[in-house]
């Protein structure tokens, strides 16, 4: 399957469609029961798919059982790499895996394997405007006060943490999101915003409204979903 890096390139890459959004550098634990995704995983290990990268794409309603069309899914995914696999005794697997590069879904294969393939273009973030870096900075204090208010409210202390200081503000909005509650449009929305600006003011806006839902109600986020092959609530850690 190709592999090619550049902007605007295509590639086949093998698809794991989930009920959840996968981010760039957002960890994602998946509980693999499903026999053509155990099938996958074993090709992730073996890098019969190669460098153990594969594609996850938003299920766009819970009505859909079995993804055979594009409409089915989200037209933007993002990569994931394979960095833990623990095989059950019964062949199920628990992985670890990591967002990379964000895709547009242009096409779906549904005989080549026994799982889902798509043709794939790659995406990349618009440049920064002029003076953007300045701007980017200050945004990015925002975000990080929000981001300390809304776990404040939402978690345990031990069980969350802030992204270390020097993550670029290009990269932050994604990893403030990953410990926020969202509903999977605002998720996809994160992902599909190609100016780096825009997706850090994005994650603000969301971050401060969820954490006034939180201090409003006094309630705490529901656990993650668990639809599909049981993502995990994705974390920094």
């Amino acid at each position: 399957m190709t592999q090619s890096r550049r902007e605007g390139a295509t590639a086949s890459l093998p698809l794991f469609p989930l009920h959840t959004v996968l981010l760039p550098g957002v960890h994602l634990p998946l509980h693999i029961f499903e026999p053509r995704y155990r099938q996958l995983t074993i090709d992730l290990v073996t890098e019969v798919v190669p460098k153990r990268v594969f594609g996850v794409v938003a299920i766009k309603t819970s009505v859909v059982r079995e993804v055979e069309r594009l409409e089915h899914v989200h037209g933007i995914g993002c990569t994931a790499l394979l960095r833990e696999a623990k095989r059950l005794p019964d062949g199920r697997f628990d992985i670890i895996t990591t967002g990379q590069r964000r895709f547009r879904l242009l096409g779906l294969d549904t005989r080549s394997a026994p799982y889902l393939v798509g043709k794939v273009e790659w995406i990349d973030d618009a440049p920064l405007p002029e003076g953007g870096e300045e701007v980017g900075v200050r945004l990015a204090d925002v975000a990080r006060a929000a981001h300390r208010r809304y776990c404040a409210l939402a978690w345990e202390r031990d069980g969350w943490r802030s992204p270390a200081t020097d993550v670029a503000p290009t990269e932050l909005a994604y990893l403030l999101a990953a410990d926020c509650m969202l509903p999977l449009s605002d998720r996809q929305a994160l992902l599909e915003e190609t100016q780096p600006l825009h997706r850090l003011r994005l994650a603000c806006q969301l971050l401060s409204r969820e954490a006034g839902f939180l201090s409003e109600l006094r309630a705490v986020p529901p656990p993650y979903s668990e639809v599909g092959e049981h993502p995990a609530r994705p974390s920094l850690n």
